[in-house]
């Protein structure tokens, strides 16, 4: 028999009840703590949720379970999770209230996005954990929409400094959840198996069959629970016939069927309406009832039996229940539930559940429902459910007769799947919509979202063709749509071209022969006209109209629908070696995307900024915003170049550490292999510039070689020519260093920026003798001081003074090489820093050498946090924009008042002040 006071779904669980029991200690203790329970149906999760909740003294508890009937509903796990805390909405910064009101459908507004609907839940949490500890308990989480699984996944990674516990409970793995502490819930062992079976089986059973119960069991409690059920006695003794060919989540739901079917008609039809109305409100499966002729007594069995309990909210006995309810029921019993749900549910209350439950009643095409899905997708697209506004549509095209109307609004839900990421369901929809009337505009409209769903779902080479194709088609019909296609065909061509590919300049030709931008031109038109020239005349007939177009850019006061355009801009910023502008350009787009919560945009423009901090010497700053473009990259499961795979590599480039680098060397080509060239070519410009570092001048020579002839890559293979001319000059190939200085004197003049004359003079430096070496040199200084981009000054006090102490000047060289060895020292650029160390040996004065370990070293979130109270930010504030909560800012404050040695934030700004003022000081 069960043993006296364990539970049937905890019987054996010894171990995973500890994992609980130190998981709410280590909440109690004030910090947070995540965990997903992942196991088959049955096994027991809801069980051990349930032990969490019951051991949680002093804990108020948050519970939110996912439905399958409402997986296309945005944000309606998170609506039922929050749902008893909302009050405390009052205390969120503006943006964050707006947001999460507008998401639940509490006012109307703006589309907003779901990154700051995450962090306005996750504000709203900790403000609920300051006056208790929080446990909040996600069961089912493999069907919770997509929105709310993104929310929960995002505030799961940014807990830290927070009494919160958040458990989720899943069958399958997840995406989303990847990364966080899992608890893999696996089936009891057969002593524990045969003790269970033994508590529900009261007669004897032979001990053959009780083998074999256990065996096809397989440990699952709730197997072994409900297997036996319905059974006779001579079943039980006379042999338990074989099932063992049958899925056990299968043998389980049709335990649970067995015993469905036995209740009470008007039973049936109650806990059918309960499984269709998945938010868990008594009201409404009341109402329902009602309407549909059903009374109180209609619950009395299913209480009875055990399954389904109703109170404060209706309560399935186990998840499973509620599935077998729904899915075993007839359809026309199924759209008779829906039907009285959506007759009592408030249209100007909750419009989309009504349009949902609408849809899911209507026997075939219905003009009016549909009509009213569409509907709905506009509200719920503003409320930023994209699935849901997907689903809408698909639905609503699924409901129309009229076939132009139905290819219409396929068209739309294929576009609205491509914008939520589900591209494989977009490309069955875009050929269900063309194979539908559609006009001329419609087909081109679908022939473009065919290469952007190309380009969005991975590198591919089929992009560029299919958006040249587009834009050909849009000329006539929609100039400015169409020279906005060209832009993004050849943006994806520079995406996917392989290195000496030939895509990029069929997309630059059909881009040249477009329709005359409008007038004024926009900084789109802009920027299109002036990469053609720079494909096709050089840097010093781009320039102008590249310059014009980052200032068009600048102008902009939203970035809605024009963020990869903005990234553009950013990218040209850079090929123009225009530090200032690739600065204001990139803060702009973080900043906008950060208010606006556009977290497609945010991410992409987060490696960018982080590339610009390395090359300012601003590692720390780097490698935190390279740590909030992964967290944002794997709340949206992007492709690999919408992540941070680009400001990892320069920052490990100019870090230095050779294993660490090689890593994200070797993970970086992996990703981009599948076709993405710009990626390739980014991969040899680190590879040059950690083996500069390194003085491994040979490997350096055949890297930067290899990025620079990457002529269709404008931005990669015009930094590589420095770093190929610095190795050429080192291992004696004057002749190709001098072949790289001619092209990079043609870049960085037509640029013209301290950053390009700087970097120009340095390199003309290392091929030249005597005064006018001497004469260059003190000119890249004097150049480069002026400008953000530290490292590159730092790197060439570096060689000047490598310079002098061969001219045989070491009282210069050690002053050159002193400034150099403290500004990589204080960069974090190992390899280079290793290196002046090691000149500065040479000249007869010792140099410190960096250990691995500094006591007063701060994480890259510490510094980041640092700075910005140094720049006068509340903990507010720093917590709104960093996406962590008020008091994680607070925890990594005191972290860095310990490392200090401080006491307040005063002291602690004056200290980083203090820090930062040595790398201005050796300008």
């Amino acid at each position: 028999m069960v043993p006296t006071g364990i539970a049937h779904g905890l019987l054996g669980r010894h171990a995973e009840r500890e994992v609980f029991d130190r998981l709410l200690a280590t909440v109690r203790g004030g910090r947070s703590s995540v965990l997903v329970v992942r196991g088959e149906s049955g096994i027991g999760k809801s069980a051990l949720l349930d032990y969490a909740i019951d051991s949680a003294s002093g804990f108020r508890v948050l519970r939110a379970d996912g439905v399958e009937s409402e997986i296309e509903l945005p944000f309606a796990a998170l609506q039922q999770l929050c749902a008893p805390i909302l009050t405390r909405r009052e205390r969120l910064p503006s943006p964050q209230y707006d947001a999460l009101g507008v998401a639940f459908g509490l006012r109307a507004g703006p589309q907003t996005d779901r990154f700051l609907v995450a962090l306005a839940v996750l504000s709203l949490l900790s403000e609920v954990a300051t006056e208790q500890p929080l446990l909040v308990v996600v069961d089912d989480a493999q069907w919770l929409d997509r929105a709310s699984t993104q929310a929960l996944a995002f505030v799961a990674r940014r807990l830290l400094a927070e009494p919160v516990a958040l458990v989720f409970a899943t069958r399958e793995p997840s995406s989303e959840l990847t990364g966080l502490r899992e608890l893999v819930v696996e089936g009891l062992r057969d002593g524990d198996a045969r003790a269970l079976l033994e508590s529900v089986v009261h007669s004897r059973l032979d001990e053959g069959v009780e083998q074999r119960m256990i065996t096809e069991a397989r440990g699952n409690p709730l197997a072994l629970l409900e297997l036996p059920r319905g059974l006779t006695t001579a079943e039980l003794a006379g042999g338990f016939r074989s099932t063992a060919d049958v899925p056990l989540s299968g043998r389980i739901e049709e335990s649970f069927r067995r015993r469905n079917k036995r209740l009470p008609e008007d039973t049936r039809r109650l806990l059918l309406i309960a499984a269709a109305e998945s938010v868990g409100d008594p009201v409404l499966v009341w109402r329902a009832a009602e309407w549909l002729g059903l009374g109180v007594e209609a619950a009395e069995a299913a209480e009875a039996d055990g399954c389904v309990r109703f109170g404060e909210r209706v309560t399935f006995r186990h998840p499973v229940v509620r599935s077998v309810v729904y899915g075993s029921a007839p359809l026309r019993a199924r759209r008779e539930a829906h039907r009285a749900l959506a007759h009592v549910t408030d249209p100007q209350v909750d419009p989309d559940r009504r349009a949902w439950h609408r849809a899911q009643a209507a026997p075939g095409p219905d003009e009016e429902v549909a009509s009213e899905l569409e509907r709905s997708a506009d509200s719920a697209q503003t409320r930023g459910g994209l699935s849901a506004a997907a689903a809408f549509l698909e639905k609503a095209s699924a409901l129309t007769l009229e076939p132009a109307l139905r290819a219409r609004r396929g068209l739309a839900a294929a576009q609205a799947h491509s914008a939520a990421g589900a591209f494989d369901v977009a490309v069955g929809l875009l050929a269900t919509a063309e194979a539908g009337p559609l006009n001329e505009l419609q087909r081109a409209q679908a022939d473009r979202l065919r290469g952007q769903i190309a380009f969005a779902s991975g590198p591919s080479g089929d992009a560029p063709p299919l958006l040249l194709r587009a834009a050909e088609e849009l000329e006539r019909l929609d100039p400015a749509r169409a020279r906005d296609t060209y832009l993004e065909a050849l943006t994806a061509a520079l995406y996917a071209n392989h290195l000496g590919g030939g895509g990029v300049m069929e997309a630059v030709k059909a881009a040249k022969a477009a329709p005359p931008s409008p007038q004024p031109p926009r900084g789109s038109d802009l920027l299109l006209d002036g990469l053609v020239l720079l494909l096709t005349d050089g840097h010093g007939a781009a320039a102008p109209s590249l310059r014009r177009s980052l200032d068009a850019f600048r102008r902009q006061e939203t970035i809605t629908n024009e963020g990869p355009r903005w990234l553009m801009a950013a990218a040209a910023a850079g090929m123009l070696w225009d530090a200032e502008a690739w600065d204001m350009l990139t803060a702009r787009l973080v900043k906008l995307a950060r208010d606006a919560g556009a977290l497609n945009v945010l991410m992409m423009g987060l490696p960018s900024r982080a590339t610009l901090h390395v090359f300012a010497g601003e590692f720390a700053m780097a490698a935190a915003l390279t740590e909030q473009a992964s967290a944002v990259a794997g709340t949206s499961n992007q492709p690999a170049r919408r992540g941070p795979r680009y400001g990892a590599l320069a920052l490990a480039a100019f870090r230095g550490r050779e294993a660490e680098a090689s890593a994200v060397i070797d993970d970086s080509i992996k990703d981009f292999r599948a076709g993405e060239g710009m990626g390739l070519t980014a991969v040899e410009w680190a590879r040059a510039v950690l083996y500069n570092g390194l003085a491994r001048y040979e490997d350096a020579l055949v890297a930067a070689h290899q990025a620079s002839q990457a002529v269709n890559n404008p931005r990669y293979s015009g930094w590589a020519l420095p770093e190929l001319i610095e190795a050429a000059s080192r291992t004696g190939d004057r002749e190709r260093g001098a072949d790289a200085l001619r092209h990079l004197i043609e870049i960085t003049s037509a640029s013209g920026t301290d950053w390009a004359l700087g970097v120009q003079a340095r390199s003309r430096a290392l091929l030249s003798d005597g005064q006018a070496a001497d004469r260059l040199y003190q000119e890249a200084i004097e150049r480069l001081a002026r400008t953000r981009v530290r490292v590159e000054l730092a790197r060439a006090h570096l060689l000047y003074g490598e310079w002098l102490r061969r001219a045989r000047r070491r009282l210069d060289a050690r002053r050159q090489l002193r400034r150099a060895n403290e500004l990589f020292l204080g960069f974090g650029a190992e390899a280079f820093a290793e290196r002046a160390r090691v000149e500065l040996n040479a000249t007869g004065e010792r140099a410190r050498k960096r250990t691995a370990e500094t006591r007063d070293e701060l994480t890259p979130q510490e510094a980041q946090i640092g700075r910005l109270v140094a720049e006068g930010a509340t903990n507010q504030e720093i917590a709104a924009q960093l996406f962590i909560s008020a008091s994680t800012v607070d925890y990594h404050l005191r972290k860095a008042f310990r490392k200090f040695g401080v006491k307040s934030r005063t002291q602690l700004a004056r200290r980083i002040l203090a820090d930062s003022a040595p790398s201005a000081r050796a300008a």
